[in-house]
Formats: C-alpha cells, structure tokens, sequence
C-alpha cells in the first residue's frame, strides 16, 4: 500500500509554487518555538542519542538542520522531491542527508530501516494531513524505523485545533495567505481525533512513554496581529517502557 498519486502531486504542486525563504509556508515557524520545544521533551527518553535521527515529512528541511546541529547522523525524508530540493538548497553544507520516502509503502521503511539500523523519528505534523487510509500505515512505516531501540517523537493537531482552522478558513477575508495555498492545493488537514492518535501507536506495537499539551506555533498571524498557534498532543513512543 502507498499514497496515491492525487496527494503526492498535491504535495509537489505545493512545493514547486510555496515561496521561497524560511517561514514563507504556514507551519514553517523557527525551530527556536517548534522543534527546540519538542527537544526538550523528547531526549530525556532517547535511550540512545547514537543513533540514526529521521525527520519524517521533513518539508523544506527547517526543522532539519536543527536537529543536525545536535544529532551525529539526521536524515530528512519527504515525500515530496520539491520540498527535498528546497531542503538541499538550504544546507550546502550538507549537515543532514535529504531522500525521498513513502513511508506509507511498508517495503521502503523496512528496506530504509536495514540501511539505517534502529533509529529516532521526529514526525511533526504529519498524520493528520494524510489520507486516512494511510494513517495507521504511515504510524506503521514510523515503527519499521524505530525498529527495538529507537524512540519517536510525534506531535499532531489536537480536535481543538479544527474549529480554529475552520474559522480562519472560512473568515469574511477568507484564508490568511499562508493557510490559503494548503486548501487550493487539495491538503487540507483532517482531524485526527485525540484517542485515534494512542490507537494507531498502539496498533503499530508500540507503546507511549510520554505524552502531553503543546501550543503548534505557525508563522501566520490572526487579524488582531497576534501568531496564531493551534492546540496539539505529543506522544514520545517506543517499543518498551
């Protein structure tokens, strides 16, 4: 099973017109309020900082680099070549390695996870804009990776999140700018309900170690000026306690 061309050609639409720059895509805020917060909350249970780190749907690489700044070996992987070329773009150093991966696709996570070896999995914001058919695959793919000794961090949307979407969607101006492209382009979130988020983890043989609330900081902001943050769970996961 893998995701159907309609939402990979979604995806690659999105990124071949998405302006560039950091920050210019509406959840592209500055790892100092995103990724540095997860981090936080993440290492005190990476058993072992060693190994391989995947950023799963890592987009155009922000979120990336950051952790390569703190991690011997991060892969940014990404459904879309679009958004690999931005991330490529974006590290002439090469501090992270980029690769295109389905991760839905069972037989590309395993064969990526006997390259690799056990490892860590950042995956933010993925889940709920997936098709949700592809959702507990997807969760599977991200078991694949951590195989017996990696830990996950996921962070998604919370349902509270969802009237506040709708209600900038929907607004008398319509979309913020930054939002407006997500909805023209056919990948609108979907909700992922709160329970559903444990059950996939839960069904893919794993087991939450963590969890907890968390603002999401977009880098869009509301009419009143204020940066429109929208409610989220976090889930650090593992094979073992």
């Amino acid at each position: 099973m893998s995701v159907t061309s309609r939402y990979r050609e979604a995806w690659e639409s999105f990124w071949r017109e998405a302006p560039d720059g950091q920050g210019e895509v509406f959840w592209d805020a500055e790892p100092a309020v995103t990724v540095g917060l997860h981090l936080a909350l993440f290492e005190p249970y990476v058993s072992d900082p060693v190994l391989p780190l995947v950023d799963l749907g890592c987009g155009n690489g922000t979120q990336t680099r950051f952790l390569a700044d703190r991690f011997a070996h991060v892969l940014g992987v990404d459904l879309s070549e679009a958004a690999l070329d931005r991330a490529r773009q974006a590290d002439p150093a090469g501090q992270a390695g980029y690769r295109v991966l389905d991760a839905v696709e069972k037989g590309e996570a395993a064969a990526l996870h006997a390259e690799l070896g056990d490892s860590n999995v950042y995956m933010r914001g993925v889940l709920h804009q997936c098709e949700p058919a592809d959702r507990q695959p997807l969760v599977d793919g991200l078991a694949a990776l951590l195989g017996d000794r990696g830990r996950g961090f996921l962070v998604e949307l919370s349902e509270a999140a969802k009237p506040i979407l709708m209600g900038l969607a929907q607004g008398p101006a319509g979309p913020p700018p930054k939002l407006a492209p997500i909805f023209r382009h056919g990948i609108a979130p979907g909700e992922v309900s709160d329970d559903a988020l444990s059950e996939h983890v839960r069904s893919a043989g794993l087991t939450v170690l963590a969890s907890g609330e968390l603002p999401l900081t977009t880098t869009e902001h509301g009419p009143d000026g204020t940066r429109i943050e929208l409610p989220s769970k976090w889930l650090v996961v593992g094979r073992t306690a």
